[in-house]
């Protein structure tokens, strides 16, 4: 396990070891999921065949090994999990994206504290047809990984015990999909949030519809910062972002299209937050700016776009990343953001590590042929259990002081529990 003193430091401090490095891989690029591991485990088995990643004790020379079966880490929290998607249709928006597409069509998620209910199948990482569009490009190939069962059970009843929940929205990255980051959302149902994981259509790399349809990526690529897309791309997002709440509310006051498995009885829609990796980090920031109903938000390694990042914020933000000082956006809005903030750097880890793949890649690695230090280009040298758990902490401890009013001391500063956390800018 890669371990660093912990510092408290300005947000312009030095770089760490292996910036210059990150320096000269365009972010942009780097939202994308091909493009990534192209930087992260080029020249690896994954462009050989398959034979190319060895034999296993016992194997016949030459045979193939059999893809490896991924798992998502246990939720740490006490709650059972439930699962539901929904599709949802804006009559008022023509897609941005396509425009043959009379309508906006988007397809949502909800992970939430459910009943027991063992008899119900453990809901996938992916649909069946997603997943055949996911699988053709990338390091989780067919023939090197079979992509995992989460934990949620699929439309388990919910858990009306404790009354309603808080709620929080979960944005992709760009190029990826709603279940990017599957091990951070069940943690934070586990610990009795309702997390709704929104698929940005067209933007995602794939979203499979009701019947099969499956809608594959079609938004103009990015050519660089500065690309009028980016902004688009975050307006059509928070656009997106505010139609799923509205509609959620809509469905929960509807007592005769209720929301299914009881989960309208769930959601407290006066406690909302939004986090997300990458673009989704950034959505993040701009639909609290943009007024979307939410009391605080995170951003997980995203830099920032457009109106928020020269007017800053008032409501809580969280500015959580790799282990690099190179995100200009984030330096530009520090000093304008006037309310609660936490800025903080997590040594060992890199762009991908917060999404599955901090968990995914270790395990299929080998099948692969992929070397420590390849890997370690893709996800940083952190050990992967202890990455995944330093994020959990951070997002339920940040979520817990801003919809529930509870302190968790791993927020207030450098700490030798957490010597990985490198806080910078100062809090407020």
């Amino acid at each position: 396990m890669s371990r660093c003193p912990a510092s408290s430091e300005p947000i312009s401090a030095r770089a760490p070891q292996g910036a210059a490095r990150a320096e000269g891989i365009s972010r942009r690029r780097m939202m994308t999921t091909g493009a990534a591991l192209a930087v992260g485990l080029a020249g690896t088995a994954a462009t050989a065949p398959p034979a190319a990643a060895g034999v296993a004790p016992g194997r016949a020379p030459g045979a193939v090994p059999p893809p490896v079966r991924l798992v998502l880490p246990r939720p740490s929290g006490g709650q059972a999990l439930g699962t539901t998607a929904l599709h949802l249709i804006d009559h008022q928006r023509r897609d941005p994206w396509v425009p043959t597409r009379p309508v906006r069509e988007v397809m949502v998620q909800l992970w939430y504290p459910a009943r027991a209910a063992a008899g119900l199948p453990r809901a996938p990482w992916m649909t069946a047809a997603s997943a055949q569009v996911f699988q053709q490009t990338g390091y989780l190939r067919p023939e090197y990984a079979t992509l995992p069962d989460t934990h949620a059970r699929s439309g388990a009843p919910a858990d009306l015990r404790q009354g309603r929940r808080p709620v929080i929205v979960y944005s992709h990255g760009h190029g990826q999909h709603r279940g990017s980051s599957t091990a951070l959302v069940e943690e934070l149902a586990s610990h009795g949030y309702v997390v709704v994981t929104i698929d940005h259509t067209y933007d995602a790399g794939q979203v499979e519809f009701p019947g099969g349809r499956v809608e594959s990526y079609a938004m103009p690529t990015p050519t660089g910062d500065d690309d009028p897309t980016i902004l688009k791309a975050v307006e059509v997002r928070v656009a997106d972002t505010r139609f799923v709440l509205a509609e959620l509310a809509r469905r929960v006051r509807d007592r005769r299209h209720p929301l299914p498995h009881g989960v309208g009885d769930l959601l407290d829609l006066s406690r909302t937050a939004m986090f997300g990796h990458s673009l989704g980090g950034a959505t993040a920031a701009s639909a609290l700016a943009a007024g979307v109903p939410l009391a605080a938000g995170a951003d997980l390694d995203g830099t920032l776009f457009g109106p928020v990042v020269a007017e800053g914020l008032r409501r809580p933000l969280l500015l959580m990343g790799a282990d690099r000082d190179t995100d200009s956006s984030w330096s530009a809005i520090w000093p304008r953001l006037h309310g609660w903030r936490r800025g903080i750097r997590v040594t060992g880890t890199l762009h991908f590590s917060y999404t599955d793949y901090e968990a995914f890649m270790p395990q299929v690695a080998a099948r692969l042929g992929a070397t420590d230090a390849q890997l370690a280009e893709f996800i940083g040298p952190l050990d992967a259990a202890r990455a995944l758990a330093l994020q959990r902490k951070l997002l339920v401890a940040y979520f817990d002081l801003h919809l529930r009013g509870r302190r968790t001391p791993i927020l207030d500063g450098p700490s030798p529990r957490y010597p990985e956390l490198r806080f910078f800018g100062g809090a407020a």
